[in-house]
């Protein structure tokens, strides 16, 4: 068994007490922040435009370990339950639930509880694991996505995979290699070896 892991954010901001439930409430309104903007910054790509929300998944997840991501990912997902723009356009609400997207959304919240599980178990610490976690943390996120988008609005598997999976995955590819890039230059800011 591997032995447990502290994720960068508990390294570059150790508390306790009261001081550590106060930096979570402040790391969960800073991580939904980082969501909602990520939402809303679209990336010209081939074949479709996407946005960076799966890249603030995945850096919420390497970053925050798995009960803060989770945490975190909730209370984006309550803000937009609750009708606040905080999904790519400027529709929200319950309904927004009911769409094609929402078995992304809870694949938002499983993917960085799995990232960040694999985190507090060292899987950050070197390139191979974490491109291996953030490689299971997309497989997390799209799985419940293309069950809803083919059992609710998709003919055939085919169908699915050509309209949910196959346009993103450059996209997935480049937003995995630059969370990768990332975390070494985080944790060299933090002034720890990672």
């Amino acid at each position: 068994m591997t032995q447990p892991s502290t994720p960068l954010m508990t390294a570059a901001w150790p508390a306790s007490g009261r001081l550590a439930l106060m930096r979570a409430i402040l790391l969960v309104v800073g991580g939904t922040l980082l969501l909602t903007i990520c939402a809303k910054i679209q990336v010209p790509m081939w074949p479709v435009q996407q946005s960076m929300q799966t890249f603030a998944v995945m850096i919420i997840g390497l970053a925050y370990g798995w009960r803060l991501a989770g945490a975190t990912l909730m209370s984006y997902l309550a803000a937009g339950f609750a009708g606040l723009p905080v999904f790519g356009g400027a529709i929200a609400g319950p309904a927004y639930f009911l769409g094609p997207t929402a078995g992304y959304l809870i694949g938002f919240f499983m993917a960085a509880v799995a990232i960040g599980w694999l985190v507090e178990r060292g899987w950050d610490r070197s390139l191979f694991t974490t491109v291996a976690a953030l490689l299971i943390g997309n497989a997390v996120l799209y799985i419940p996505g293309l069950l809803w988008l083919g059992i609710m609005f998709m003919p055939g598997v085919m169908e699915t995979l050509v309209a949910g999976l196959f346009p993103f995955l450059t996209g997935m590819v480049l937003k995995i290699a630059l969370a990768t890039a990332a975390m070494p230059l985080a944790w060299k800011l933090v002034g720890r070896p990672h």
